[in-house]
């Protein structure tokens, strides 16, 4: 018996040439955006903000900074995984549309917004640290939702982080995680590349 979500993980593998004729609709990037908020965050933070560089104008801002690779160019959208400083005061305003829905009590958002202030109001480097967790798992749910939909990914972190944070704006509390171009690919990508052994990595305790 197959199952097409494992089929779709163990067949990705990171593009190196894409279409440099195709393109996504904005729908499509939107719906690409909305799978990757789909993924978990800490305290439901949903700390996160995505950049689609889509014109040719906005690519040859970003190339020059993020070491002129292909991708940039060539791929139909590159997009700018920004994770935020993990902020504790947004959980009340984050979890309220859980309350509106009946899916949690009101009387339990100070259990999670206590909690979290701890955790992170006084810690700068957990902050941080959040911030680069769940833009990486926003990115990654993004990777496998564009692979079930036919088209290639290149998540990269060649770039200069503060020129990206300046070019394109990034607020105060934003790091820019990741780059993730995806599009059509065209032919001569390498399938999945073999992985280390389980045995090697996995202790069972």
């Amino acid at each position: 018996m197959t199952n097409a979500v494992i089929d779709c993980i163990l067949s990705r593998s990171a593009a190196k040439y894409y279409d440099p004729a195709a393109s996504l609709s904005d729908d499509q990037i939107r719906e690409l955006v909305r799978i990757g908020t789909t993924a978990p965050t800490s305290f439901h933070l949903q700390n996160w903000r995505f950049i689609a560089v889509r014109t040719p104008e906005a690519k040859a801002r970003l190339k020059p900074i993020a070491w002129n690779q292909p991708p940039i160019t060539e791929a139909a959208v590159t997009f700018i995984i920004c994770g935020q400083l993990a902020d504790s005061s947004v959980i009340p305003e984050r979890l309220a549309p859980l309350v509106a829905a009946g899916i949690m009590p009101a009387a339990m958002v100070p259990d999670w917004e206590i909690p979290a202030r701890g955790l992170y109001l006084e810690y700068p480097q957990r902050q941080r640290d959040e911030a680069v967790r769940s833009g990486a798992i926003g990115a990654t749910a993004m990777i496998y939702a564009a692979r079930s939909l036919g088209l290639g990914s290149t998540p990269m972190i060649g770039f200069d982080a503060e020129a990206v944070a300046r070019e394109f704006g990034l607020a105060e509390d934003e790091v820019p995680v990741m780059l993730l171009s995806v599009g059509p690919e065209r032919p001569g990508n390498w399938p999945q590349k073999p992985r280390r052994p389980v045995a090697e990595v996995l202790d069972l305790v």
